[in-house]
């Protein structure tokens, strides 16, 4: 009886193990989008201007919507 416990106990350990590592293995893969797409776009406007910013920050905004990923906060203040 108390091996049958033990086995069902490692299965089920096994199978939460698992799941959580695809849910780890889902952020990180949205982490990498959201990252590219901020490369991108400081890619497509490198100024520290205030309208490089703003363009900065459309683009990003862009890119994460396309991606189905949430906005971010502007980095550049509202003026």
């Amino acid at each position: 009886m108390n091996r049958i416990a033990v086995a069902a106990l490692i299965v089920l350990a096994a199978g939460a193990a698992q799941a959580s590592s695809l849910l780890g293995n889902q952020a990180l893969t949205r982490w990498k989008i959201a990252d590219n797409c901020a490369k991108q776009a400081q890619k497509a406007f490198p100024d520290f201007t205030a309208e490089a910013n703003a363009k900065r920050d459309a683009k990003l905004n862009e890119c994460l919507s396309g991606a189905i990923l949430p906005p971010r906060e502007p980095l550049s203040p509202k003026q």
